[in-house]
């Protein structure tokens, strides 16, 4: 039973062909792209609202020399948006359910803010790992805890997404499955759970666009110590 709830995070394939290539391509294919005419259709408007009011929330704490980055997460908010929408639909496949693809997105990014700190600012990118005023006993330990530190973030990032996910794809799965067994035994029950269920699906929609704007605030976060 245990190997068949974790089955639906396993990576599809059709004919031996891994079919998350096509789950990775399909948010680019249903968010319509603006265009250079003077009218547009109300999609495209409510669209371009959003990424404009995201943005200037997002890098309001941040200096001039990391509004670059305004693209780069903008776009990658909009991508783990809907992958993580999309996925609870049925018969999908969410990809941030997979570690392997949330460490992708996160240490290459995580590793360029801290490259952006070094080259620009190298003293204060290493006075991070010693707080001032440390007691010089405590200096060797903190440095070494504060260096832990840095490099747990990409992990953070990675881990979070994916148990918040899974955590709520298995929860579904679980309640959807007690409902239909309860369905022709006790139908007062599986109401209930059928009722739970459908809350549950709420919260999940509510969790899939939470997390994706904490990955990309945390990832702000980490520019906003190295600009």
């Amino acid at each position: 039973m245990a190997l068949n709830l974790f089955d639906q995070f396993m990576s599809p394939t059709h004919l031996g062909i891994p079919l998350i290539a096509i789950a990775l391509t399909l948010p680019w294919i249903l968010v319509p792209a603006p265009t250079n005419r003077y009218q547009s259709n109300r999609l495209v408007s409510l669209q371009s609202w959003f990424i404009k009011t995201f943005t200037q929330q997002l890098l309001l704490p941040i200096n001039q020399a990391g509004h670059k980055w305004a693209m780069i997460l903008a776009s990658l908010m909009i991508f783990i948006l809907t992958l993580n929408v999309l996925g609870l639909l049925p018969y999908t496949f969410t990809p941030t359910t997979q570690l392997s693809l949330n460490m992708g997105l996160a240490v290459p990014l995580w590793l360029a803010t801290v490259i952006i700190g070094l080259r620009n600012q190298p003293t204060a990118a290493l006075g991070h790992l010693l707080p001032e005023g440390t007691p010089v006993p405590l200096i060797p330990v903190l440095i070494i805890i504060e260096t832990i530190s840095l490099f747990i973030r990409p992990l953070a990032l990675g881990v979070r997404l994916t148990a918040n996910l899974t955590a709520g794809h298995l929860l579904i799965q679980l309640i959807s499955t007690a409902t239909i067994t309860l369905m022709p035994m006790m139908t007062t029950v599986a109401t209930l759970t059928a009722i739970l269920l459908v809350l549950l699906t709420l919260l999940e929609v509510a969790v899939a666009v939470i997390q994706a704007y904490v990955f990309v605030l945390l990832l702000s976060l980490y520019l906003q110590e190295n600009v």
